[in-house]
């Protein structure tokens, strides 16, 4: 039987979150008014038709007592009517929009589209993303070993990642490709196993805006929320328990992603990229590739670096201040001074260039890949490879290769029903097939 201890760094963090942000029990304790709560749940009760409690419960992740509250200050208002009960409701009371609360609803969707949980106050939000911070510091030598097990990076190499991960400055790596960036890169997130809490979505004056993304939130189990529909304790509902967040993005990002926008068919805000990065991982990969100039991706950036915090722009001359938490990674295949001036360049702390291999090094990832992939490491095929592929034609040693040169040999294989061990002449077929030929110039 295993037992699972948390860590007292996660306990401690769960605590924090606790107090700042309590399961709430009445209308003002969720920071929202009562008439943007009512709102939201006559939007929901126009597209669901009909409601009980439970489903109210479940939609817009409060507690039974605060919809109590709404409930009976939209019934008071003469927009939601109770329609008895079902069997199938488990005896409780099912609520539905009368005509004055359609209408209603119809107002408030031509205003604003988002049908979903009620969203968490930016203020406490703000808080939120402060006691979670990415920028703990904790990280040392053995977490780095550890994270980075079975990748080939020098103890120089590691040591660099560690001190600039534990800085809280931006990070420069660049190299040639295939030289393994984006994967080190992104296993980095490794070191900060701490569970956070992410919102479903923040209410900015009356914006809505979604923060919580399936596709960079995973949320993890949390045994100790409960779905009692009176129960007052625990977090608050609005908050989902998620691993940090990694975001990946490459050539395709344009400046729009990196501010909040505005959808006019759905009615709908959409976060920033690096909101929904917040206390986690923002890697921008082929630095210098995107379809705007790096100097003016770089100068994005100059005010989140220097000041830790950044400036949310809801359209109309509405703004938002928000932390900066994240830990930014730039990764590129171009010379650094290509892509800034130095004096921006200072402005990243930390510049890790990512080189060829030494042939150990290599050895080490052929034999990786050889276990992996279920074959036996043949060290005359390696040699082979080396001496008479590697050295004839003078390429250089890249991490990627092993993975790339043995799938294809594989591949090969199969084609032609062959099995057991890898030959010669398969690694070489593979080798003219991967890399270009220029024989024809």
């Amino acid at each position: 039987m295993h037992v699972i201890v948390e860590s007292d760094a996660y306990t401690s963090d769960r605590d924090a979150v606790q107090r700042l942000a309590p399961q709430p029990c009445t209308i003002r304790e969720t920071g929202l008014t009562d008439s943007f709560l009512g709102e939201l749940v006559c939007k929901h009760l126009h597209d669901a038709g009909v409601l009980d409690m439970s489903r109210l419960v479940e939609r817009l992740a409060l507690t039974g007592a605060v919809l109590e509250e709404v409930l009976a200050f939209l019934r008071k208002d003469g927009r939601v009517e109770v329609l008895g009960q079902m069997g199938q409701s488990g005896g409780q009371l099912r609520y539905g929009l009368t005509e004055r609360g359609r209408s209603a609803a119809r107002d408030a969707l031509s205003r604003s589209g988002y049908i979903g949980a009620a969203p968490f106050p930016v203020s406490t939000y703000r808080s939120l993303i402060k006691i979670q911070t990415i920028h703990h510091g904790r990280i040392n030598s053995n977490d780095m070993h550890r994270a980075l097990t079975g990748v080939v990076l020098t103890e120089g190499m590691l040591d660099q990642l560690g001190v600039a991960l534990n800085s809280g400055r931006a990070i420069m790596i660049y190299g040639p490709a295939g030289t393994g960036k984006t994967y080190v890169s992104s296993r980095l997130i490794r070191l900060f196993a701490e569970a956070i809490w992410v919102p479903h979505a923040i209410v900015i004056n009356e914006s809505v805006i979604e923060i919580y993304d399936p596709q960079v939130h995973q949320r993890l189990d949390d045994n100790s929320q409960q779905n009692n529909l009176m129960l007052n304790e625990g977090i608050d509902r609005r908050l989902l328990r998620c691993k940090r967040p990694v975001v990946i993005t490459g050539g395709e990002l344009s400046m729009e992603q990196l501010d909040v926008r505005y959808d006019p068919y759905s009615r709908q805000y959409q976060a920033a990229l690096q909101l929904k990065a917040s206390n986690g991982l923002f890697i921008i990969d082929d630095m210098g590739r995107q379809r705007m100039a790096p100097a003016e991706l770089f100068n994005r950036w100059i005010v989140p670096m220097e000041e830790k915090r950044d400036f949310i722009n809801l359209g109309g001359g509405r703004h938002c201040e928000l932390p900066f938490d994240l830990i930014l990674v730039f990764s590129t295949n171009l010379n650094p001074l290509e892509l800034a001036d130095e004096a921006f360049l200072r402005r990243i702390g930390y510049k890790l260039q990512f080189g060829y291999l030494k042939p150990e090094e290599y050895e080490k990832i052929w034999r990786q890949e050889c276990e992996r992939m279920g074959i036996p490491f043949d060290p005359l095929l390696l040699r082979y490879v080396l001496q008479r592929l590697y050295a004839s034609e003078g390429m250089p040693l890249v991490p990627c290769h092993p993975r790339d040169l043995l799938n294809m040999a594989l591949d090969r294989q199969r084609y032609i029903g062959g099995s057991g061990v890898l030959s010669p002449q398969e690694l070489e077929w593979a080798w003219h097939n991967y890399f270009v030929q220029l024989d024809f110039l």
